[in-house]
């Protein structure tokens, strides 16, 4: 495990897929990250690489050739060389081997970088290609904030949007099928009923912060991100957390002929070119 730390906030990261594991108030000790309760689901913030979502079939074709990859890709599974740089900065590092290569054909090197500014908390991507070849991927996050008290109770709240368009799944795979959800005040009110036919997907979302407060305490906290088209919002059936979900990459859709090239939202970086995206939780 590693730990950062300042006067306002104290970090905890798992090397285990460079996961956040913990995010409390020095002073405090308030935890703004789910505990990873596996009577409800047993993580706290996986790193989604080289796919987001689910692959129909679990199976993709590139060059002709058959890959299987299970949900969400395997660096969540992976163990991440460390780098402490300081007490407020690390950097977690996973590069392609044996294994990757077998059910993912590309060479890279993903970075994960952890910076800590007083009251805020960046998680930095950085993927580069070392192939000869054009590398394709997708990358996301999916940290799980604590909900303390009375579900709804608490909300989030949208900096740019006053409705959402929910495009279903079906299985874990997209569909055509689509539903609105209004905002009052820009706000959604949580509700567990609201994941029971699984996340809340959205391609249209014009936010870049989102905000999780409560009604009954004033502690909360504001998540940004940017250039992530595609945004996810999740819990496990009737738990007390929420996942707020960015990514660059989504789920294949049920009619999706399987080929890699042809994925929705899929990344392409040429051979030595890197891509960055970050996201950052201010806690108050």
């Amino acid at each position: 495990m590693v730990h950062l730390h300042n006067k306002y906030l104290t970090i905890s990261i798992a090397s285990k897929g460079a996961e956040l594991q913990s995010v409390k108030d020095s002073t405090t000790q308030l935890e703004y990250i789910w505990s990873g309760d596996a009577n409800f689901w047993g993580k706290h913030s996986p790193v989604l690489f080289p796919i987001v979502g689910t692959l129909k079939d679990d199976t993709y074709y590139y060059k002709e050739h058959q890959y299987t990859l299970q949900r969400h890709g395997f660096a969540r599974e992976m163990e991440f060389t460390v780098e402490q740089i300081s007490n407020t900065e690390a950097r977690f590092t996973l590069v392609d081997n044996e294994h990757t290569l077998r059910v993912y054909p590309f060479h890279f090197a993903l970075h994960i970088i952890y910076t800590l500014q007083e009251k805020k908390l960046n998680c930095t991507y950085q993927v580069k290609n070392n192939g000869a070849d054009e590398m394709l991927f997708s990358i996301g996050a999916h940290p799980a904030f604590a909900v303390n008290g009375a579900y709804n109770d608490a909300y989030l709240e949208f900096n740019n949007d006053e409705q959402l368009i929910r495009y279903k799944l079906e299985n874990g795979l997209m569909t055509k099928k689509t539903e609105m959800i209004s905002l009052k005040n820009k706000q959604l009110i949580l509700q567990q009923e609201l994941f029971y036919a699984d996340a809340i997907v959205l391609k249209e979302l014009q936010s870049n912060e989102i905000k999780l407060l409560n009604n009954k305490h004033a502690h909360g906290l504001t998540f940004q991100f940017n250039d992530f088209p595609f945004f996810g919002i999740w819990a496990a059936k009737d738990a007390p957390f929420v996942c707020l979900e960015p990514w660059c990459g989504i789920a294949d859709g049920t009619m999706h002929n399987q080929q890699l090239t042809n994925k929705e939202g899929i990344n392409r970086i040429k051979p030595t070119e890197d891509f960055n995206r970050t996201w950052s939780i201010i806690c108050f």
